[in-house]
């Protein structure tokens, strides 16, 4: 029961959406620094083929990387023919995926008078409704070879990137995003009941503020007043986002199933009156 064996992933396979920039980024660098082969996947496939060279540069730079890899594997997400393309070359390329991360999302943000319809469609569509169909189309591919009353030291992983804003009302005008999250921490809970016996978990980490682009103009307009209202005093980091996924990816996440983890310094908790 030491470290290395409850916390490693070496040698796991993981597909990270969204895994080019932002959140996503770190937690790709995560897990190819402690030796998983990890799938890059985003609508932008120039991202994607340049944060797959600088994840493998690093790790064979690195004498401290695990000697992980990341490979591009571009796709708009918000496509469901797309999001069946990536299941379809994911099985022809391995045995079994490991670990999902449903990451990709987007927000919209415009005053509650002038939001459009174009932003629920836009946002029910790649934040709730394609992550179903992704993890719909990889469930085979994430099932372990002994599944149904079998119990097992290694299920397979769905983990969502949530927000704090599907469990708190946001000050911002997201209505269409913080909906969406909401939607799906439940359908993460959905799918932990539906795919426990499957030999498959799912778990959400609902995020906090985390330096990213969908964050920028936030933290660059209310940055110090986001920090001071944090009992931790500071935003979230690469290491935060990156050691969450790794726990529940790893031996010591395996009997954690249907959680909503917020990853957010305790943010949350804190309410103006």
């Amino acid at each position: 029961m030491d470290v290395n064996s409850l916390f490693g992933v070496k040698g796991k396979v993981v597909l990270v959406t969204g895994g080019a920039k932002g959140l996503g980024r770190m937690i790709s660098e995560g897990f190819v620094r402690n030796g998983a082969k990890v799938y890059i996947s985003s609508r932008d496939a120039a991202a994607c083929e340049a944060a797959a060279a600088e994840l493998n540069k690093l790790s064979s730079s690195s004498s401290s990387s695990g000697g992980g890899s990341a490979i591009a594997l571009p796709a708009d997400l918000s496509s469901e023919s797309e999001c069946h393309r990536v299941a379809a070359e994911l099985t022809r390329l391995e045995p079994r995926l490991h670990v999902l991360v449903n990451n990709s999302g987007a927000t919209w943000g415009v005053a509650y008078d002038d939001y459009p319809d174009s932003a629920w469609t836009k946002l029910l569509t790649l934040n709730l409704a394609r992550v179903f169909t992704l993890t719909q189309a990889l469930t085979p591919l994430l099932t372990p070879p002994k599944s149904g009353s079998d119990v097992t030291d290694d299920p397979g992983r769905i983990i969502h990137i949530g927000s704090i804003d599907g469990i708190r009302v946001p000050l911002l005008p997201t209505f269409a995003y913080s909906a969406s999250k909401a939607g799906l921490h439940h359908l993460s809970r959905h799918l932990a009941a539906e795919l426990g016996p499957r030999g498959v978990t799912s778990n959400t980490l609902a995020c906090g503020p985390f330096p990213s682009k969908m964050m920028a103009a936030t933290l660059r307009t209310m940055g110090d007043e986001i920090r001071a209202a944090n009992p931790m005093g500071r935003i979230g980091t690469p290491q935060d986002a990156a050691g969450a996924c790794l726990f529940l990816a790893s031996r010591a996440g395996a009997f954690v199933n249907g959680a909503t983890i917020t990853l957010d310094g305790g943010l949350a908790l804190m309410s103006k009156m």
